[in-house]
């Protein structure tokens, strides 16, 4: 046998070697080789750290750069890593799993050392304000370029397709008019009995002192969703659910549809926005 046939062996079976080392595993053993991208979760010994059960489907806030992983355990593959101060959603029921919460963000399910987490402040009373005002709405017609609703009073009806549509009554909203009404912006459009349409969609689009862009990972009850591209528009109040998927929302939809209490989605063209 040649020299160079002698010396080639080794090298042959050296590469099979690395191949096979490579491609097997998937255990949770085969992990350790991923370099860290976020804080090390072994380390954390915050005195704030995140320990005991969340209200179900909770926003909780990274202290730092923190992973999120397959599972709940370093020896999990990591599936990203969520920035410091990003807020996610917990959809794990509440409870941790070894001091691991199940969360969501970005699109991305998965887990989270709780270690580096915070809660992020539940519901305020102004919240709950808003959703109840967005709740009195419920029934009540669309009408374009209008905001009013009384209880008990006549609903209103719409007909035809808007702008180019016919209401009748004294009482109904159009998406932009409603929101306007349940955030109580600005601060003297209080009086939900009293007509008024200060701002489109063309105007909730775009920030102001009053309301600012939020990820849609970190949407809180009674934060908004609103698009508004080529002439066309749309917004609607948020109270729960997924803000990538489904959510339970408020809004005045259409004219066939009224003011209605519904569970949707929304398209990338939405933005969150959050005047509270």
């Amino acid at each position: 046998m040649s020299s160079r046939s002698r010396s080639g062996h080794p090298l042959k079976w050296l590469v099979v070697l690395a191949v096979v080392a490579v491609g097997c595993g998937g255990g949770p053993s085969s992990v350790e080789s991923v370099e860290l991208k976020g804080a090390d979760e072994e380390l954390g010994t915050s005195a704030d750290a995140l320990t005991g059960c969340v209200t179900a489907g909770a926003s909780l806030q990274t202290t730092t750069n923190l992973n999120l992983r397959s599972g709940p355990g370093t020896s999990y593959g990591i599936l990203l890593t969520m920035p410091g101060s990003s807020i996610a959603r917990e959809v794990g029921g509440g409870c941790p799993t070894s001091g691991w919460y199940k969360l969501t963000y970005s699109g991305v399910t998965g887990w989270a050392s709780g270690t580096y987490l915070t809660l992020v402040a539940g519901s305020s009373t102004t919240r709950d304000d808003a959703i109840t005002r967005a709740q009195g709405a419920m029934g009540f017609s669309y009408w374009w370029g209008h905001g009013a609703w009384k209880s008990g009073a006549a609903v209103g009806s719409c007909s035809g397709n808007c702008p180019s549509c016919t209401h009748s009554g004294s009482y109904g909203a159009d998406c932009s008019g409603f929101l306007a009404k349940a955030w109580v912006v600005p601060a003297t459009n209080s009086n939900v009995s009293v007509d008024s349409h200060p701002y489109g969609t063309i105007h909730f689009n775009s920030d102001t002192s009053q309301w600012t862009t939020i990820s849609r990972d970190s949407l809180l009850k009674a934060d908004a969703l609103v698009y508004n591209q080529d002439g066309a528009g749309h917004t609607f109040l948020y109270e729960s659910g997924d803000g990538w998927g489904s959510m339970w929302a408020y809004e005045c939809k259409g004219c066939a549809y009224g003011c209605v209490h519904n569970l949707r989605t929304a398209t990338t063209t939405y933005h969150a926005i959050r005047h509270f």
